[in-house]
């Protein structure tokens, strides 16, 4: 069962009720999920998670659907921790892992969200959902909207990933094209949504998506025998994933999953140099960013200008210890090529922005070479066939090499 109680405005901390349909609170500021973590803590140790499902729904006192008949699951979560030694040694950090959301279904660590948040949607009786993506969050939310039922409907810019154009259709979204970027999409949603009776699934315009994505971080802890790593570098669009693991974290303190003497991991927010609005907002000590104006990346999906949950982003990583890094698309590439090529992971440019980003902070003496530092890559390169272009010799039929 859920020890779900209600939801709160993580802006101006009004509460609602958690089984009405919401958006954003009254103020505009995204609602976040509250639980009874006493509750919870009393009917579930991590010892009790022995032998349940290997996906995100073994934590299911800290997940919002009331009931499991409403779970609509493809088999998402509980993903590799990998040593990446090879790597790590020529970076100098001997401790390096990566946490491999590409396994997922739908190929990112989308799928979380939409797992969680389609179930619970369904659970409300929600039946049309709307959403603007830069490509895989539409393509995950298409695919578990068409296993629910649920009628999905997308917008994403014109130079969206070929493969996830060609999966929300595959799986029967209404989608669209904006000459324009995400937020161009966000717009043509909101002026739409009413006529239609969709809801808004926009990063942080529901509030359940994050508790679909917190799990990376109770499955890190798990998989460290409820420690936790020392650093944890995220790629950050809208921010959902790094603001669910501090979220994550601060549930299982409180719930006593982890050790008294544990420590937060420092959370570091990684962006591409060109669309770093938090990152910018990090250096200038703000507490929220600006639009970043003619935002370019080969790193798609941290391409977001101007993001919702940017505020809470910040929060963690400052409460956290934590940083923002800036990389150049060159620098993901290399970061691409040096782990596809030492380690045979053929990641994500979004997570190769990471290889770059741990690159220069140890370099800096930010990250030292003892810590045990987790990189989060979010998808699987195979999404994106046109990020590398191998030109191939190509034999006549009799040669040989």
């Amino acid at each position: 069962m859920t020890y779900m109680t209600h939801l709160e405005c993580a802006r101006c901390g009004r509460t609602y009720d958690a089984d009405q349909i919401m958006n954003l609170c009254a103020c505009g500021g995204p609602l976040l999920v509250r639980y009874d973590l006493k509750a919870a803590a009393a009917a579930a140790r991590p010892a009790d998670l022995t032998g349940r499902v290997a996906s995100l729904w073994r934590y299911r006192e800290v997940l919002p659907v009331r009931s499991d008949d409403h779970i609509i699951t493809l088999g998402e979560g509980m993903t590799p921790l990998l040593p990446v030694r090879r790597l790590g040694e020529s970076l100098g950090l001997p401790n390096l892992m990566l946490k491999d959301e590409g396994v997922n279904p739908t190929g990112t660590f989308k799928a979380r969200g939409a797992a969680v948040a389609m179930s619970r949607a369904s659970e409300l009786g929600i039946r049309k959902v709307a959403m603007p993506t830069n490509g895989n969050a539409g393509g995950a939310w298409a695919a578990y909207g068409a296993r629910a039922g649920v009628e999905v409907t997308l917008v994403m810019p014109v130079d969206a990933p070929a493969m996830s154009v060609l999966e929300a259709a595959a799986v029967g979204a209404r989608a669209y094209m904006v000459r324009g970027q995400i937020t161009d999409a966000g717009a043509i949603i909101a002026r739409s949504a009413g006529a239609h009776g969709w809801f808004e699934a926009a990063t942080l315009k529901e509030p359940y998506r994050i508790e679909g994505k917190k799990t990376m971080g109770y499955e890190i802890a798990e998989q460290l025998g409820w420690r936790l790593p020392d650093a944890i570098l995220y790629p950050t669009g809208g921010g959902v994933g790094i603001i669910g693991i501090y979220k994550a974290v601060r549930e299982m303190m409180e719930m006593g999953w982890l050790p008294h003497d544990v420590r937060m991991p420092r959370l570091v927010a990684v962006q591409a140099a060109g669309c770093a609005p938090i990152v910018r907002a990090f250096d200038e000590g703000r507490d929220a960013s600006e639009k970043w104006e003619g935002a370019e990346t080969v790193a798609q999906g941290i391409r977001v200008p101007k993001a919702l949950g940017d505020f809470l982003v910040l929060e963690a990583v400052r409460a956290t210890g934590g940083t923002c890094v800036a990389v150049p698309d060159e620098d993901i590439r290399w970061g691409l090529q040096q782990i596809s090529r030492m380690e045979g992971l053929f990641i994500c440019p979004e997570g190769a922005a990471l290889v770059g980003a741990a690159r220069r902070l140890r370099e800096q003496g930010w990250l030292k070479p003892e810590e045990r530092v987790v990189l989060l890559n979010t998808g699987a390169g195979i999404k994106y066939p046109d990020i590398l272009r191998p030109e191939l010799p190509v034999l006549e039929k009799d040669a040989t090499i």
